[in-house]
């Protein structure tokens, strides 16, 4: 594991440390207390978050933070501790079992997060394209656009341009209210 500064990694890092594995017999027995949760669960838990923070180490390059992704793997490790309890596997297959259940997590997190990133750039993306026609047809109608008149513009299906047409006049009135409040304060002062 590669040296840190003093940062949340770096308690992560010593806190799994403290944890190192264990060897087959102990698995073994912790394994047949461990199909319910409890301290037997616990331990195996504890003693496998080194895969966890592995895992998270090695996704950390892929948009999420390494410690938000060893939460989540932290979870997965739960999960996949408990199920392989559960099913009775071989002691020799939990740290791969545990590191499977744990990739197939973080991966599908960090998909989720990059699916809404690209969602969200994409409804920035409409909302500044819905402006500028707003502002290019008040200009050549003289009056505000209809709807119909924005969806035609923008190429647009009409409930489309409702949509972000909603949301834009919420955040203008959440901003509004806002700078109302900040104003107000200056005036009392």
């Amino acid at each position: 594991m590669v040296h840190l500064d003093e940062t949340d990694l770096d308690l992560l890092a010593a806190q799994v440390r403290s944890h190192p594995p264990l060897d087959a017999d102990e698995v073994r027995s912790l394994l047949a207390d461990a199909r319910d949760a409890g301290p037997a669960q616990a331990r195996l838990v504890e003693h496998h978050l080194e895969v966890a923070l592995d895992e998270s180490l090695a996704r950390g390059d892929r948009g999420l933070e390494v410690t938000d992704l060893y939460q989540e793997a932290t979870v997965a490790t739960i999960i996949a501790v408990s199920e392989y309890a559960a099913r009775g596997g071989a002691p020799s297959g939990l740290r791969s079992y545990v590191a499977r259940v744990v990739g197939a997590h973080l991966d599908a997190a960090i998909e989720e997060a990059q699916l809404a990133q690209r969602s969200e750039e994409a409804l920035v993306r409409d909302a500044q394209l819905f402006e500028t026609a707003e502002i290019n047809l008040r200009h050549e109608l003289g009056r505000s656009a209809t709807n119909t008149e924005l969806a035609a513009e923008l190429d647009w299906p009409e409930d489309r341009v409702a949509t972000i047409a909603e949301m834009l006049t919420e955040a203008r009135d959440m901003y509004d209210s806002e700078i109302v409040q900040y104003l107000d304060d200056e005036e009392e002062e």
